[in-house]
């Protein structure tokens, strides 16, 4: 593979990496996903020191939410 393929990964990688920076800047201004991480389903145990957190629903709603946004943008 030529090193200009590598490149073009790189910057894709790095413009994926600053979109996430900013989606996490502006996350807290938007009303109502203040409560992802915290939905129903999502796993909280916790017993004296100990806190297990283990986001379910979240998961699944993000996986739900990605995977209709790369199919919008994918379809050919």
């Amino acid at each position: 593979m030529e090193i200009s393929y590598w490149a073009k990964v790189f910057i894709i990688i790095g413009c994926i990496f600053v979109l996430v920076g900013l989606f996490l800047l502006v996350l807290p201004h938007i009303p109502g996903l203040s409560r992802l991480g915290r939905l129903p389903g999502d796993i909280v145990y916790r017993r004296g020191n100990v806190v297990f957190y283990f986001p379910l629903m979240t998961s699944l709603l993000l996986s739900l939410l990605l995977t209709l946004i790369l199919t919008l943008v994918l379809r050919r």
